[in-house]
Parts: structure tokens; C-alpha cells; sequence
């Protein structure tokens, strides 16, 4: 997963969909990994120069985030910064699934003949609540079949900078999760956190195993627009 792919895919789904898309020129990092280990000030840091960027959000729909770990930590910041601006932003957060799925379909979406292993990221399961919505996003798409993987709740291993922290760890938990991707026999693997899928790609290709991954925003963009 590229981000850079990802997120020109993001763009011409919502653009497919009737949705005008600005991005605010200036981002930096959102603070994620910052608010992952603690540094709390830090992450505070980041935040606000993420919101200065953005200026007046009054007017927008809403202000979409296609990675999980850092939609996460978006809709953090009104706790995170305890000032009214900071909340009126994160009451605006919504992850491209979520936003998606709550608006339904419009552009007419081609058929794909797939079978696609949905992998939940924590980020987006748990901290989030957002389970159901990427699935519908995928099941939008004519003649695709969404796989569920054996304990699909478990971790991956990557969990934010988990995997650096605990290596042996993160890479037992990870082996499992692959045994278990492959298990099922699907044509590619949705995931919509780059750390899950950077994390399950480097175990498998230790393996010399071939793990395809997309995120679920590029797989309605094949549907939509190729």
C-alpha cells in the first residue's frame, strides 16, 4: 500500500460519487505515531499545525481520513487539545468507509469477479467502532465475494509502533494473522491501515509468500473508474 496511490484513489472515488474534494496544501503528519508512544505534547504540536492547514472547516462535508491509525488519532484532538476549535475539527473526522457508507452508492460500479479477505485494523475496529461500513463499501461492487478470515478480530502484530517496541512478539502475532490470510485462498487482502499491511507484507515475503494487499478505497476505485 502506497499512500500516495491511496490517496489519489480516495480522490476520484469521492469525485465518482458527486463530492467536490479540496486538500488543503501544508499537511503534515497528523500526530499518530506521537500519541501512540505518549508524547502527548508533541502530538499537540502536530495537531494544531494539522488544523491550521485546514483554516475555517465550518463549510465541508466532512474531512475524510483513508488510513485508520491516523483517522484514529483525528478524532482525538478535541480530547487531546481541550479547545472548541480542535473539537468542532474532530466532529468533522470521518474515515472514507464510514463516510461512504452513510451516503450509499451513486456512480454505478462495474463488475469484479474477486474474492477479497477483509482484515480488520484495530485502529479502525476498535478505536474506532467501524466494522461493518468497509464491508459494505466492498460489497457495493457487483460479483465480489468479501471473505472473512479466521479470528478476524486479532491483531496483526503491527499496532502502531508496537511491532518495533516487540519485535518477537509483533512477528508471532503477525504469522498467525498471515496463516491465516492465506488460509482462505482470496485473490487480495483489504486492509485499510498501511502499518497492518506494510507489517503482514514483510512476514510473508520472509516467507516467500506472495501477499496481495490493497486498501478498500482501491478496489472501488478499479470498480469505479478503470
Amino acid at each position: 500500500m502506497r499512500p500516495s496511490l491511496v490517496n489519489a484513489a480516495t480522490i476520484r472515488v469521492l469525485a465518482a460519487e458527486g463530492f467536490d474534494v479540496l486538500v488543503p496544501r501544508g499537511q503534515g503528519c497528523c500526530g499518530a505515531l506521537s500519541l501512540h508512544v505518549g508524547r502527548d505534547a508533541e502530538a499537540g504540536a502536530f495537531a494544531r499545525a494539522l488544523i491550521a492547514s485546514f483554516g475555517n472547516v465550518e463549510g465541508l462535508a466532512a474531512i475524510v481520513i483513508n488510513a485508520a491509525g491516523c483517522g484514529s488519532s483525528l478524532k482525538q484532538y478535541g480530547e487531546l487539545l481541550g479547545d472548541p476549535q480542535a473539537v468542532r475539527f474532530a466532529a468533522k473526522v470521518k474515515d472514507v468507509s464510514e463516510f461512504l457508507a452513510a451516503v450509499g452508492p451513486v456512480a454505478e460500479r462495474r463488475p469484479l469477479a474477486s474474492r477479497v479477505a477483509y482484515h480488520d485494523a484495530c485502529h479502525l475496529a476498535n478505536a474506532q467502532r467501524i466494522r461493518s461500513q468497509p464491508r459494505q463499501v466492498l460489497e457495493s461492487i457487483p460479483e465480489l465475494e468479501v471473505v472473512e478470515l479466521p479470528a478476524g478480530d486479532q491483531c496483526c502484530g503491527s499496532a502502531g509502533v508496537y511491532n518495533l517496541l516487540e519485535p518477537e512478539s509483533a512477528l508471532e502475532i503477525g504469522t498467525r494473522k498471515v496463516n491465516d490470510i492465506l488460509s482462505v485462498g482470496a485473490d487480495v487482502l483489504a486492509s485499510a491501515n498501511p502499518g497492518c499491511t506494510l507489517h503482514l507484507q514483510s512476514i510473508a515475503a520472509a516467507r516467500g509468500e506472495r501477499l496481495r494487499t490493497a486498501h478498500p478505497i482501491e478496489i472501488l476505485d478499479v470498480a469505479l473508474n478503470w
